[in-house]
């Protein structure tokens, strides 16, 4: 029996109308895409053609999932909203805050002591306002969203950039911001410009040492980490439905690293296959009556190019497995291939770790093709030259693998089987005592991020992303340029043997089973539970709101920071030991940029205090900035912001007295952030004025008082010298959005909504 069955009955009951309608007005035939977004307007029946890429629309989100540590952040402002219970049914998922250390039962036990007030804290939240609880090791929360939420043709928001997992069951489903999913709990409307579409064309069929991973690595080396920006990527083809349900959840989980909006593919078979092995019968009937809807009118998929803005192809026949990296998700080397690039670029071949697992490749036919490999190793008597770590994705995967003895397979090869969580994926990985100094080493995973130090905190460590028999693989022979299609190793016996093709069950032959899934209904009336944050807290902290800022507080404004190439939320606000200070805005602004690379200096942390002459750490210099009563700029190249969905990086400088980020291109979730709190998101109008930025800049908006939709600001740039530049800068702010800028943030105005 599927949660909210009725809701979903209710999304279905509407989507034939709603769809008849816009086609009626699109005047042609609908992508999966757009059947979903327009049987999901806020207004309800469609009225008009909205244009891609242009047209700010309001839709109504079906359900909200947010994890443990983006939601401390939300709840914390969902507190101050003034409603007594969220208004779509919400979940909440305990996986960010457990360190992978020893193993699954003491790390688990150590997450539960260390973070207590956390834990108890989003408890107590999520049972006093309706919301579902997931506790510590019941899964991480795209797994466990698939597992039980997530359905054909519904919209989904989530405050985790990989929310777009659920795009393998067909969902629209999209990374926000927190602030975001308050205005949805609160029954308010959430707001996205109706994205431009991508096509990805699939023929042929995988096989072999080919995966599922395979094919969002070519899509990330074609399309690079910022070339879905803006777009939903819709996948479909003969090669599509040919996927199992967790194959295409893995494709659009990763479409987090193009910058997509999210993905998503057609309804068909696998999908039915899946929700019906979890318990979901009664879902599979449903789709299968609308089923029409549930995927793109046949016109589209016969000449893609005229429904969609772009079109690629790939033909899985033809794919090659691959590995993507290092310290980025878009650089894509064919395996067999790997041994010179290595050499030119100094990666080291030798590999330390194979880690299996994460929200990106968690699931029973993950770890079944993944054992087949170890299995493999131990019926060839290899010596593994790598050490394993594997991430379940779900107590429920957990424990079905291990009842049918997959787990135990990894055991034998001294795997560390860490808790059913997020762990090394989003640096929750204690490898080093002293990561900032540790060695240069290779490992491979078989997550979605491999930026800088993203695993480990070890700027040294070069991550390579794969499939997980291809990490298993390369894991056992110990060395980043073997080609397990060719290569051969030597056992214990002095013997060559050769690794054969993987082998795996789409869904376990004797279905899924669970003891405890970790799950906690909430009170039907909550409204006698108390939520209590000690004032003396390190770890949680009530929020003020945010002030207005003024025309002229706008003027004589310091450069806090002028970023150097890459600067992702991760270097915006780390992650790793500073997770334990998601819930305390003030503590966990003690990190603001300190990962970013000062342009004058290609340093990091390490700025000019114009006030002193002084070189300090970026967050100790806009203290003293916020001290003085004086506004800061950050200035940064493209696709800023560009990873996770993290608030943080948008709330941490608005704390601290950062009203704008001038920057050449924004990643989408960052920019909407910065928007919800109260800043000035701008890109330059000529990318070039970057260089006119100077260490010791102070800046002026001469035109704040005319802040409208569409109309460019004017900064005055005032040199050290006494010399001054005038620079156009670009904003995307509608009417609704500059209202936010006006009362100080997104939560200011529904605070006065509703009051």
């Amino acid at each position: 029996m599927a949660f909210d069955i009725d809701m979903i009955k209710g999304v279905y009951a509407s989507m034939g109308e709603r769809v008849d309608k816009a086609r009626e007005l699109v005047g042609k035939p609908l992508t999966l895409a757009e059947k979903i977004l327009y049987s999901h307007l806020w207004d309800g029946m469609p009225t008009k053609e909205f244009i891609r890429g242009k047209d700010y629309v309001d839709f109504a989100p079906d359900r909200i999932a947010c994890q443990d540590a983006t939601a401390q952040m939300a709840l914390l402002q969902f507190m101050q909203a003034g409603k007594d219970k969220v208004a779509v049914p919400t979940t909440v998922h305990c996986d960010h805050l457990i360190q992978a250390k020893d193993g699954a039962a003491t790390d688990l036990r150590h997450a539960n002591e260390t973070s207590k007030e956390v834990f108890d804290f989003l408890g107590s939240v999520s049972n006093k306002y309706g919301i579902g609880f997931w506790k510590p090791g019941a899964g991480i929360i795209h797994q466990v969203v698939l597992e039980n939420y997530a359905f054909p043709g519904g919209m989904m928001i989530g405050t985790d950039s990989h929310t777009v997992n659920a795009g393998g069951l067909g969902m629209v489903a999209i990374g926000v911001g927190g602030a975001d999913a308050v205005d949805v709990m609160a029954g308010m409307a959430w707001e996205l410009k109706f994205p431009k579409l991508i096509g990805v064309k699939l023929t042929g069929k995988l096989s072999g040492w080919t995966a599922p991973k395979d094919v969002i690595l070519k899509v990330a080396e074609i399309l690079t980490v910022k070339g879905g920006t803006g777009a939903i990527v819709e996948y479909f083809g003969p090669g599509a439905t040919s996927m199992s349900c967790t194959g295409k959840g893995t494709i659009c989980n990763m479409g987090a690293e193009i910058g997509a909006t999210t993905s998503t593919f057609g309804y068909d078979e696998s999908m039915e296959r899946y929700l019906r092995a979890t318990d979901r019968e009664d879902v599979a009937d449903e789709a299968n009556k609308v089923k029409e809807h549930l995927t793109a009118d046949p016109e589209v998929y016969a000449n893609p190019e005229n429904y969609f803005d772009q079109v690629i192809e790939i033909n899985l026949t033809e794919l090659k497995p691959l590995l993507n990296g290092p310290f980025t998700p878009d650089l894509a080397t064919e395996v067999g291939t790997m041994t010179d690039k290595a050499t030119e670029n100094g990666w080291p071949l030798a590999v330390e770790w194979g880690l299996i697992g994460s929200c990106t490749n968690s699931s029973y036919e993950d770890l079944s093709r993944a054992s087949s490999i170890a299995q493999q190793a131990l019926d060839k008597k290899l010596k593994t030259k790598a050490e394993f770590g594997i991430n379940p994705g779900s107590e429920q995967v957990r424990y079905t693998t291990e009842r049918d003895g997959i787990l135990q397979i990894f055991e034998k090869l001294d795997a560390k089987i860490f808790t059913n969580a997020c762990g090394p994926c989003i640096g929750q990985w204690a490898r080093y005592k002293d990561p900032k100094n540790a060695p240069k080493n290779s490992i491979v995973h078989s997550f979605n991020r491999n930026f800088a130090k993203r695993a480990d905190g070890n700027p040294n460590t070069h991550a390579f992303v794969a499939s997980p028999e291809m990490t298993a693989a390369i894991a056992i022979a110990g060395r980043l340029d073997f080609n397990p299609l060719t290569d051969k190793l030597i056992n214990e016996d002095g013997e060559e043997v050769m690794l054969d093709e993987p082998t795996g069950w789409e869904l376990p032959p004797k279905g899924f089973e669970v003891k405890e899934n970790g799950y906690v209904d909430p009170l039907e009336d909550g409204s006698g539970v108390d939520v209590i944050v000690a004032p003396d807290s390190e770890r949680l902290q009530l929020l003020e709101p945010f002030e207005p800022m003024t025309p002229a507080s706008l003027q004589g404004m310091k450069l806090l920071i002028k970023a150097f190439g890459k600067c992702t939320t991760d270097h915006i606000s780390m992650a790793g030991p500073w997770l334990r200070f998601r819930g305390h805005l003030d503590n966990i602004a003690n990190n603001t940029l300190i990962g970013a690379v000062n342009a004058f200096n290609q340093k990091t942390n390490f700025v000019k205090n114009q006030l002193t002459g002084e070189y300090e750490g970026v967050p100790d210099a806009q203290r003293a900035y916020k001290k003085a009563g004086i506004k800061t700029i950050v200035v940064g190249d493209h696709n800023y912001g560009e990873g996770s969905s993290r608030e943080h990086a948008a709330m941490q400088p608005r704390h601290l007295g950062v009203a704008a980020v001038l920057v050449k291109s924004f990643a989408r979730i960052h920019e909407t952030n910065l928007k919800k709190q109260g800043m000035l998101a701008l890109t330059f109008a000529n990318e070039s004025d970057y260089d006119l930025i100077q260490e010791d800049d102070t800046f002026n908006f001469l035109d704040i008082d005319a802040f409208a939709p569409d109309k460019p600001l004017t900064i005055e740039i005032v040199h050290a010298d006494g010399s001054k530049d005038s620079i156009k800068v670009n904003h995307s702010y509608n009417n609704a959005q500059i209202k936010w800028f006006n009362e100080g943030s997104a939560l200011n105005l529904i605070k006065k909504e509703n009051a």
